[in-house]
């Protein structure tokens, strides 16, 4: 059947914060602006394949300072870009592999979007209260 992508913020703590389900043919950049509108924060961290000047604009936008590599063949220099605060980014990894813990989510057991989207929803906040996963 068709994938799909789940695209998610997270605060300093790797505390889920907002998540959009789309289908797997969707970038990342086309959600970033959703998510950004939906979270306040100091730094936007993200990877390479969210560094497009219009990300970085919609995050000055809300006084987030990007750090957002530039892909390799781009030739535009990254003053804002600090690689001590990008070393963070893990925490954003951390949660998705905390949410493959659980297994509905991982054999993703639920065929409607807003179906699957309700189980993330359910497993964040288990996540926020610190419980272990429900095999």
């Amino acid at each position: 059947g068709p994938t799909t992508k789940i695209h998610m913020a997270a605060d300093a703590h790797g505390n889920p914060l907002c998540i959009e389900v789309t289908g797997g043919q969707v970038h990342d950049s086309q959600v970033a602006g959703i998510l950004i509108e939906q979270v306040n924060g100091e730094n936007l961290i993200a990877d390479k394949g969210y560094d497009s000047e219009e990300i970085r604009i919609r995050a000055r936008t809300k006084n987030m300072t990007p750090i957002i590599p530039r892909k390799s063949n781009s030739k535009t220099p990254n003053p804002e870009f600090d690689s001590h605060l990008y070393k963070n980014r893990h925490l954003i990894e951390n949660l998705f592999a905390k949410l493959k813990h659980f297994r509905s989510i991982a054999t993703r057991f639920e065929k409607l979007a807003r179906n699957f989207k309700s189980i993330l929803m359910l497993a964040c906040t288990f996540i926020w209260l610190k419980l272990q996963p429900f095999k």
